[in-house]
C-alpha cells in the first residue's frame, strides 16, 4: 500500500497543482491524504480546497484551518520576532476575509487526526496515524531536534508500536526518524517550505507486511504565478521573499 501525504499547502494552488501532476505522472499511489494547513499566507485558499474536493482527498485540520473555521483570534502560529507576529496577523486577517462560506464549512468539518490501517483492519498490521502538529495539539512543533523520549511520549499517546508510523507537518521541514521501531515522518510543506528549498514538497510512504518505506519528493512549480497572486492580493513582500528562498529570506 502506497500513500502520498501532503501538508501545509497554505493557499499555494500552483504548488499543489504541480504535486498532483507529479503524482499522476508516477501513477503508483493507492491513496492521497492531506495533513492540514490548507490556507494562509498566499492568495488562493478557495482554489486549494476546490482541488482537494474535486479529487476527494481526505485529510485533517491544521491549526490554520481550525482557527479560521472557528473565527479564533489568532492562527496559533509561533512567532520568533515582532515582525513575524505582525506578518502572521496580516496573513490571518487576509485569509479570514478571503475564504468563501463553502471553504469555511469544509475546514470546519476536518477531523483532528486519522488512523489508517495499510494492511486492512481485518488483521493485525502496521498503523499510519496522521496529525498536523502532534497527537495532542495541532499547534505544537514536532521538530527534528526533539529527543527520543518526546517521540516515545507522542507514540504512547496514540498507542503506537514497532512497525507503526506517525506522520505530521506544521514545521515545513521534512525529516524521518525511527525510535523503538516506530517511524516518525515530517512531510515538509507543499506550499511554503522552510528548509531552504523553494520547491513543493510531499512524501510517499509505502507499507509491506514486513517493512515501511519513506520517500521525500520535491517538485518545481510556477512560483512566478504564486508571487504574482501574493502581490495582487496586497500581501507583504516578505511573503514573496519567503517563497523564493524556501523560508530563508535575507530580509527580516
Amino acid at each position: 500500500m502506497r500513500y502520498a501525504l501532503l501538508s501545509d499547502i497554505h493557499a499555494n494552488v500552483q504548488a499543489l497543482d504541480a504535486v498532483l501532476a507529479d503524482m499522476d505522472a508516477r501513477g503508483d499511489v493507492d491513496a492521497v491524504y492531506h495533513l492540514g494547513d490548507l490556507v494562509g499566507y498566499s492568495s488562493n485558499p478557495n482554489e486549494v480546497v476546490e482541488r482537494l474536493q474535486a479529487r476527494a482527498i481526505a485529510g485533517i485540520a491544521g491549526n490554520y484551518d481550525s482557527t479560521v473555521a472557528t473565527d479564533y483570534k489568532h492562527c496559533g502560529c509561533k512567532s520568533e520576532s515582532v515582525r513575524q507576529e505582525e506578518l502572521a496577523h496580516i496573513s490571518y486577517e487576509f485569509t479570514r476575509g478571503a475564504v468563501s462560506p463553502t471553504t469555511k464549512r469544509f475546514l470546519a468539518g476536518l477531523p483532528f487526526s486519522l488512523d489508517l490501517r495499510p494492511q486492512g483492519g481485518h488483521a493485525a498490521g502496521p498503523r499510519l496515524v496522521l496529525v498536523h502538529g502532534t497527537p495532542t495539539l495541532n499547534t505544537v512543533y514536532f521538530t527534528e531536534d526533539r529527543p527520543d523520549d518526546f517521540c516515545r511520549k507522542m507514540a504512547a499517546s496514540v498507542g503506537l508500536k514497532a512497525g507503526d508510523m506517525l506522520a505530521f507537518g506544521h514545521t515545513h521541514k521534512p525529516w524521518h526518524r525511527i525510535v523503538d521501531g516506530i517511524h516518525f515522518v515530517n512531510t515538509g510543506s507543499v506550499g511554503r517550505p522552510k528548509d531552504g528549498d523553494w520547491r513543493a514538497g510531499y512524501v510517499r510512504v509505502s507499507f509491506s507486511e514486513t517493512a515501511a518505506d519513506v520517500e521525500f519528493v520535491r517538485v518545481p512549480y510556477d512560483i512566478d504565478a504564486t508571487v504574482a497572486g501574493v502581490r495582487a492580493a496586497g500581501l507583504p513582500e516578505d511573503f514573496v521573499a519567503f517563497l523564493q528562498t524556501g523560508g530563508k529570506p535575507t530580509t527580516s
